[in-house]
């Protein structure tokens, strides 16, 4: 049943999607009571599920209420495993199910947007962001480099540290030389060891998701309706099926699937997608991607860009697990939010001194595993329709350890980093021993490689899917989200990031929002 033309919805801007970039636009927009906003979410209003509030539910794991389903093609480079594609299908989006680490992109990694996209992304103005959207709660050598009256509450988790956490993060220490450090997002001290996590939390420990901080009470009922006058409709349980784009190749509304019936909504300003893993899809839907993968769907060719679905990157992960002392595996400490027991974030080893490895320690049951992600992939995936089905599962392939030198870089992250800190451990406490993978692995090429691949998996940061570009040779959309080739359409999520953050990629996705949210009220205001 279409009821496209019955009593049509108008709003200024329409958005798609109330992840981290999704929400700030639409709060952002709203703020202007002289703007209609019209927010699709496929999802539920999940704020108060005890599920997605409390953080000891996690690893929330994939359940269905609260997840895209999907999974990607056969890895053939990493096993022949199959891994989940998904994300958050429930207000916030992936904000409300994600581990919730809180973790800006470094100078470096911010260097290389300003480089190629120019003052829009400098990294002055890109750290003034994030000191604008944050309430941090907690302690750093530099409060200068810290925001304190945002509207994300990041908690830095408590000072009374389980034995555990404290022997992993000395054992780093002693192992890679790096100092400990108190605040890895204070933009001078990137790498080394630390005890504490800085978390999308609130005082209470309560989880700090999208939702909370820009659709919460203050800006929305629970049922979707903009509250105190604010011109702000939020749809549940809509799906959008495609962008509406006339023969001008201006976006003009969406279509979009509601409780069983289909509908659609027309922008007088703008159309915004902050799908995430989805935005791919729905630009070539409505016939924006590579020709030959839309002409094989069945879908007709709007606007050939062959960069549409490319680029896929993300973090690699890999895992060391420990045995730990008895008394240590129930102890952990005072501050049940807390969720990790220490880390670092270090360089790659043999590469140059930014960024490139995470650790994150984590207790369970009698094991201590310390998590291995790789930072700096070079493997790129990609993603296509299968047909012009809006409903049909697309076929990602991650590409995950395609690039050799990502197992390259593994292998060197065991022995140079993994071998040192379990020796520096059961230094500190003999019950500590590496049991996987065993050091007779580590020390033999071909086990090693096989280990790698085996245990590999992913960290669902996807990104750089519609990557930014100073052109469409280069990319999907420009500086600001607009998307090459069609007027009044911008896409702002992860799949815009150009270079693949070092670190874990929320932060980054609420700077794109909020850098695009600016920019269209400038335009709003008249302003270029």
């Amino acid at each position: 049943m279409n009821q496209c033309d019955d009593k049509p919805l108008e709003y200024d801007y329409i958005i798609v999607g109330s992840g981290p970039a999704g929400a700030i636009i639409a709060k952002t927009l709203s703020d202007s009571f002289e703007n209609s906003v019209l927010l699709l979410e496929a999802g539920d209003n999940d704020s108060n599920n005890p599920i997605i509030v409390d953080p000891r539910s996690q690893p929330l794991q994939y359940r269905p209420q609260f997840f895209w389903p999907g999974q990607t093609s056969q890895q053939t480079n990493a096993d022949g495993k199959i891994v989940l594609w998904t994300t958050g299908r429930t207000l916030g989006g992936a904000s409300s199910v994600n581990g919730m680490q809180y973790v800006r992109p470094t100078v470096s990694v911010l260097q290389e947007w300003e480089r190629l996209l120019g003052p829009a992304w400098s990294v002055n103005q890109s750290l003034d962001y994030f000191k604008q959207l944050e309430n941090y709660i907690g302690y750093t050598d530099n409060p200068d480099a810290r925001g304190y009256g945002g509207p994300i509450n990041i908690r830095q988790t408590l000072t009374e540290l389980p034995p555990s956490t404290q022997k992993l993060v000395q054992a780093i220490n002693q192992a890679t030389g790096y100092p400990i450090i108190s605040d890895y997002n204070d933009p001078d001290t990137p790498l080394g060891p630390f005890f504490r996590w800085q978390l999308y939390q609130q005082p209470n420990g309560a989880r700090e998701s999208s939702a909370s901080a820009f659709l919460n009470e203050d800006v929305m009922a629970p049922e979707g309706d903009g509250v105190n006058g604010r011109n702000l409709k939020v749809l549940f349980r809509t799906t959008a099926l495609r962008i509406l784009i006339n023969e001008a190749r201006e976006a003009y509304g969406i279509e979009f699937i509601r409780e069983g019936i289909c509908l659609c909504a027309y922008a007088r300003k703008k159309v915004i997608v902050s799908a995430g893993i989805n935005s791919s899809q729905l630009l070539m839907l409505s016939g924006i991607g590579p020709a030959n993968i839309l002409t094989l769907a069945g879908i007709p060719v709007i606007y050939d860009n062959p960069n549409v679905g490319q680029n896929l990157a993300n973090h690699t992960l890999n895992t060391a697990l420990f045995r730990i002392s008895p008394e240590d595996q129930y102890n952990l400490g005072d501050d049940p939010y807390a969720l990790y027991q220490g880390g670092a974030f270090l360089p790659m080893p043999n590469s140059v001194p930014y960024r490139g490895v995470q650790l994150i320690g984590n207790i369970q049951g009698d094991r201590l595993a310390l998590f291995i992600i790789n930072l700096v992939p070079e493997s790129r995936g990609s993603i296509s329709v299968q047909n012009k089905d809006p409903l049909k599962q697309v076929v990602p392939d991650e590409n995950l350890l395609g690039n050799a030198i990502d197992i390259l870089n593994m292998m060197n992250v065991y022995r140079a980093y993994i071998l040192p800190i379990a020796d520096a451990l059961s230094a500190i406490d003999p019950n500590y021993q590496l049991v996987s993978p065993s050091r007779d692995i580590i020390g033999d090429d071909q086990q090693l490689v096989s280990f790698i691949q085996e245990n590999a998996d992913l960290t669902f940061h996807e990104q750089g899917f519609n990557r930014m570009a100073a052109s469409e040779q280069d990319g999907v959309v420009d500086a600001y989200g607009r998307v090459y080739g069609i007027q009044n359409l911008i896409v702002a999520d992860t799949s815009i990031i150009p270079y693949t953050v070092d670190g874990n990629n929320s932060a980054s996705v609420y700077l794109i929002g909020y850098t695009i949210a600016n920019q269209l009220l400038r335009e709003d205001a008249g302003w270029t």
